[in-house]
């Protein structure tokens, strides 16, 4: 089960972070954001993609879009989501708990340089109602994520009460 390979991942590597469940679904940016009240930025997303015959994961910001261009001059091609097949299979995580923790088999992972505007972001873990709490750098550094610049720019917006 895809989260209790999170929950095994932690326990071995980083046993002082939590794995956080919610009763409702965080499967999305927004019901995630919603969910654990934070901004839907600090939402830390993992993208499933294909280059070529070769797989791997991004994590970027929550409120960040892939820039095609920068990710096929860093990547080394045009990157393809996988379907939700896809994702099982490779990751051993379902849609909405995509994470680069507790895989079914090693992936290389690469984390956007937007996420280091946060101290602390919250990536799924392993299903659509779990998450954890972690400085981005610690994360990158726990599943030896490589930093890129494959992101569009983010502009912040000023949100008035």
């Amino acid at each position: 089960m895809s989260l209790d390979s999170v929950r095994a991942f932690f326990a071995e590597k980083a046993p002082d972070i939590a794995v956080i469940e919610l009763e409702n679904s965080t499967a999305t940016v927004a019901q995630a954001a919603e969910g654990h009240g934070v901004l839907p930025a600090q939402i830390a997303k993992t993208l499933s993609l294909k280059v070529g015959e070769r797989y791997l994961l991004l994590v970027a910001r929550g409120d960040a879009r892939l820039d095609n261009r920068k990710a096929k001059a860093v990547l080394g091609g045009k990157p393809r989501m996988l379907d939700a097949e896809e994702v099982v299979r490779v990751t051993g995580h379902p849609v909405g708990g995509v994470c680069p923790f507790g895989l079914a088999e090693p992936l290389p992972v690469y984390c956007d340089i937007s996420l280091q505007a946060f101290d602390e972001v919250v990536p799924a873990a392993g299903s659509t109602h779990s998450a954890v709490r972690i400085n981005p750098r610690r994360m990158a550094e726990l599943v030896g994520g490589e930093w890129v610049d494959v992101c569009q720019e983010v502009v912040e917006t000023v949100q008035s009460a």
